[in-house]
């Protein structure tokens, strides 16, 4: 697996994507007038903000949604796209932070589970390029799981990022000396971040080292048709 070197951020630095294309995950699940419309992908925050309707206008129409379903596809991009960039601006916290990336995902009939570790620092990572090389290692024919570990990796990395803006704000709050006595999540993910450094050398930015956990050995598996029946009648419960 391709080593993913480290750029050596040391200090804060603007809120973005810790990824060579900052681009946000965008996930949909609506439902309206008895249909269910659902899709994961990308966008980049910067394209105008007419794009996410005429992006809206050609999914109803290629997918023969009811024409309703513009709106609520675009309203649910834009509130994504809002809160993505209401962090931009702010000081996003580093430092030197080796993270745990967890697949778990079916994608049609491939049962696909790995976790491995991701250099935060490095912003020239490549997310899909990676879920290209996971899946040929692993030997997946099917061309749409590749888009889906890459998207589930960009969530991730969005979440991380979202908790550094946090670590950020608390670090200039203790600099001023009114550290609090609760330090919350973003505390709590950047210990796990200084724990996975005593286990794993962030100078060497290895993706996975498997003679340390074996945990960390891929798993793949291809499902029946009727197993498949069965997580999706199960998923479609859950939803309801």
């Amino acid at each position: 697996m391709k080593s993913l070197v480290s750029t050596g951020w040391k200090g804060p630095v603007k809120f973005r994507m810790p990824t060579a294309e900052n681009l946000v995950p965008i996930r949909l699940d609506i439902q309206f007038e008895g249909q269910r419309y659902k899709d994961a992908f990308t966008w980049n925050p910067s394209d105008p903000d007419n794009e996410v309707v005429i992006f809206a206008k050609r999914t109803v129409k290629d997918l023969k949604l009811p024409y309703a379903f513009v709106t609520q596809i675009a309203q649910s991009i834009q509130s994504q796209l809002s809160d993505f960039r209401a962090y931009e601006g702010q000081d996003m916290y580093t430092g030197e932070k080796i993270i745990p990336i967890k697949l778990d995902l079916r994608v049609n009939h491939t049962l696909i589970k790995d976790q491995f570790l991701w250099d935060l620092n490095n912003f020239e990572s490549d997310p899909e390029e990676f879920a290209r090389t996971l899946c040929k290692d692993l030997g997946v024919e099917d061309p749409e799981v590749g888009p889906a570990v890459a998207f589930a990796i960009r969530e991730q990395l969005y979440e991380i990022a979202i908790q550094s803006v946090a670590s950020a704000r608390e670090s200039r709050l203790s600099k001023k000396g009114r550290r609090g006595s609760d330090h919350g999540s973003a505390s709590k993910a950047s210990g796990l971040s200084m724990d996975l450094m005593k286990l794993f050398s962030f100078k060497s930015s290895v993706v996975r080292k498997r003679k340390d956990l074996d945990v960390y050995e891929p798993v793949v598996d291809l499902l029946t048709s009727e197993e498949v029946d069965a997580l999706e009648a199960r998923e479609e419960r859950h939803a309801r």
